[in-house]
């Protein structure tokens, strides 16, 4: 099947996008595995509108949304390979293949935690990563700071707006004296001795038989893109404190008429960033579509 965009991504920034082409009358296919990122959190938080919110009924509200509009497509599926050019592009899914003028990559990212035992299970239900996003609900009560490298001072001087911290420093970097001295300013106590594991809701067990129990705990993680079309097609990669994202200007990846969006096109972000750069996104592939813009 032939189309005017192929958007690989059903989340929210590959919604986002799809909506803006398809209110351009577009016909457009959207791509979808439904392995949304925040898959793993109860409730989402800090988007306008929809604070609270179940995160896959967000999804499902925008999908039906979308598809009210008739030209626009679902393939359920993942999205195995991409290969082409501006105007003749082809996607395989699950051995069908679709054509498309332009793509638009909305393929998301996932997460890598430290090996910490009982870290992983917990993820998204009381071990966080985005203080804004979860932040408000742990109600003021002791918040901890898993360290995996010096990006932990970021969270450890944030989070003390949101609860009494503990930076637990497992091994993984020493603050210098100015960092030291930064901490100590935020009223952030700091624990050098290394972790044994995550029990409880989220209960720190340290090496040495000491328990300290938390309302929560943050941690930054390693990223890494969620599928393998960006390279299979030739796009460029810049290195973000987190991980590589996708390198673009106006929307556009280093590929022509390959677009990105969404958290494998930012070195940060969260769900209303990812709906805002979809549709920045969305409309950018369409302007690329009309002869003389």
């Amino acid at each position: 099947m032939s189309f005017d965009v192929i958007v690989v991504g059903g989340s929210y920034a590959g919604l986002s996008a799809a909506l803006q082409l398809a209110r351009a009358r577009q016909r457009v296919a959207v791509v979808d595995a439904g392995q949304r990122r925040n898959r793993f959190v109860a409730t989402s938080h800090g988007f306008l509108g929809q604070d609270g919110r179940v995160p896959g009924d967000i999804v499902r509200d925008a999908r039906a949304q979308l598809l009210a509009y008739p030209n626009v497509s679902w393939v359920d599926g993942q999205a195995a390979a991409a290969s082409g050019e501006k105007e003749a592009f082809e996607v395989q899914v699950a051995g069908r293949p679709l054509q498309g003028r332009r793509l638009v990559l909305a393929t998301g990212i996932a997460d890598e935690l430290p090996a910490v035992d009982g870290l992983q299970e917990r993820w998204g239900r009381t071990v966080f990563h985005c203080p804004y996003c979860h932040g408000y609900e742990l109600s003021q009560g002791a918040i901890g700071v898993l360290a995996s490298s010096a990006l932990a001072m970021h969270h450890a001087l944030m989070l003390p707006d949101w609860g009494r911290v503990t930076l637990f420093l497992n091994g993984s970097f020493e603050p210098d004296d100015g960092q030291a001295r930064a901490l100590a300013a935020r009223g952030v106590s700091v624990e050098a001795v290394p972790i044994q594991r995550i029990s409880g809701e989220a209960t720190v067990e340290l090496v040495d038989g000491r328990r300290v129990a938390l309302a929560g705990l943050f941690t930054a993680t390693r990223t890494r893109m969620a599928s393998p079309l960006a390279e299979q097609l030739g796009c460029a990669f810049d290195e973000g404190p987190a991980g590589p994202f996708l390198r673009r200007t106006m929307m556009e990846t280093t590929v022509p008429g390959v677009f990105a969006c969404g958290d494998a096109a930012m070195a940060f972000g969260n769900v209303a960033m990812s709906v805002g750069d979809g549709a920045m996104a969305g409309a950018a592939t369409h302007r690329s579509l009309i002869p003389g813009l």
